[in-house]
């Protein structure tokens, strides 16, 4: 049996889960959207809180061709 977040309206439409890719009711009748469930709302936060999510960067340049006073000789 569907849960109340789960029980589609006339205006809600279903997006795939973005944590475990199943259906997930994007509307204001799902507390956890755009989660199914608050079980995939807290894998997300953790993963989340374990910076999971962090944007690849370059390395910093070397301050010697910038001139950082620290490192001249």
């Amino acid at each position: 049996m569907a849960t109340p977040a789960q029980q589609p309206s006339s205006s809600a439409r279903q997006v795939p889960c973005p944590t475990c890719g199943g259906p997930s009711l994007y509307s204001p009748a799902n507390p956890y959207r755009p989660f199914c469930s608050e079980r995939c709302r807290q894998i997300d936060l953790g993963a989340w809180a374990n910076e999971d999510f962090r944007m690849p960067a370059e390395a910093p340049p070397e301050d010697a061709e910038y001139g950082d006073p620290k490192r001249a000789s």
